[in-house]
């Protein structure tokens, strides 16, 4: 008994002494039309914003990735005119490795999103307006997926002639997937029970007229939904209440009104919104957030490098790690975390068309062995 309370005693006391790596994993996609090979993967010092290259996987047009829940399979897209595909690969996050497993088509064209719900693996294919729903082996390998077509149309000529299926993404409860028609103005809800979409028959949320949403993110605390726009450049803002949403607010996201809103995230507090425009004027648009209201506000504007696609914060939100496509870099931003502003490091990245940007821990957090007398 007396050398379990030591032991214990001592565990603890280690405990607080010890900290976690600052050491993190940086998973990059990229466009390989222009001398890119694939999946890039970085070690990331999280206390200097300082990186070295760790790995490539081959792999043409990763231009979306996730990683599953326990954090040892990657999905990846591969993003073709013509018919797209999904790959899984084993990932060890400690080297930055990852190890291709197998892959499956989407049955569409421009596969642009893909995210993990539990047993299954979903993608949207932009061009042809579609979803595809891979089931998971025990393993975490795809199976052969089921294809869903959309048919929505919007006001704006040349864009909205038909649907444009973006993103998706289960809602924090987990009781529902929801999924952005960029053609049709529309938001879809899905039924998900046990990880897995229980009904293929959706419920339709209209967004404002010539929007277009693209991607969306939820609050910290699951009470509102924030939609970019990428037409429009503005931000929808909803009340989220099982699974229903109540329109509250919207708000410009794109002063140059281009027409290329991207990307949006939280800072890991909840207190910081950011969201990602191209095409004009290209950087970062920052608000604050109201956490009763769920209200936003806005801050300011960080600009970029050119064409920023998809961006990263970090955990501690002292860093901000933007794909910044045509400039062919990740740009590395500190975050204030009291101000939500950033400032450019000047530690860029530099490698072709990244578009795609990710975050991980490099190594899991364990307590060093101890013993005993």
């Amino acid at each position: 008994m007396r050398k379990q309370l030591l032991f214990l005693i001592l565990a603890l006391a280690v405990a607080g002494c010890v900290k976690p790596s600052s050491e993190l994993t940086l998973l990059v996609g990229t466009y390989t039309d222009s001398g890119s090979e694939g999946i890039y993967t970085y070690r990331f010092d999280s206390r200097a914003g300082s990186s070295k290259l760790l790995s490539v996987t081959p792999i043409d047009n990763p231009s979306f990735l996730t990683v599953s829940g326990d954090g040892k399979i990657v999905y990846s897209v591969s993003e073709q005119d013509d018919e797209s595909s999904v790959s899984a690969f084993d990932f060890d996050a400690s080297e930055g490795a990852l190890a291709f497993r197998n892959r499956m088509s989407t049955f569409g064209r421009s596969a642009c999103h893909v995210c993990c719900i539990g047993k299954e693996v979903v993608a949207t294919n932009y061009s042809s307006g579609s979803m595809t729903i891979f089931p998971l082996d025990d393993d975490g390998d795809l199976k052969e997926g089921t294809l869903l077509e959309f048919s929505g149309s919007g006001p704006v000529a040349g864009r909205q002639e038909c649907s444009h299926i973006h993103s998706s993404q289960l809602s924090p409860d987990g009781r529902y997937l929801f999924v952005t028609d960029l053609g049709g103005d529309l938001v879809y809800r899905f039924p998900v029970k046990d990880g897995e979409v229980s009904s293929l028959d959706p419920y339709e949320i209209k967004v404002p007229a010539g929007q277009g949403p693209r991607h969306f993110t939820f609050s910290r605390d699951g009470r509102f939904i924030y939609v970019l726009t990428e037409l429009g450049g503005t931000v929808v803002v909803y009340e989220y209440a099982g699974g229903d949403l109540r329109q509250l607010q919207v708000i410009d996201a794109d002063p140059s009104h281009a027409g290329g809103s991207a990307d949006i995230h939280f800072s890991p507090d909840g207190k910081f919104l950011y969201a990602s425009n191209r095409l004009k004027g290209d950087g970062l648009a920052i608000f604050s957030q109201d956490s009763e209201t769920g209200l936003l506000t806005w801050v300011g504007y960080q600009e970029t490098g050119l064409h920023p696609r998809n961006f990263t914060i970090s955990s501690d939100g002292r860093f901000v790690l933007v794909a910044c496509r045509d400039s062919n870099k990740v740009q590395v931003f500190r975050r204030d975390r009291r101000s939500g502003l950033l400032t450019d490091l000047h530690k860029d990245i530099i490698l072709p068309h990244p578009v795609y940007v990710q975050l991980v821990p490099a190594t899991a957090f364990t307590l060093p062995s101890i013993s005993l007398p």
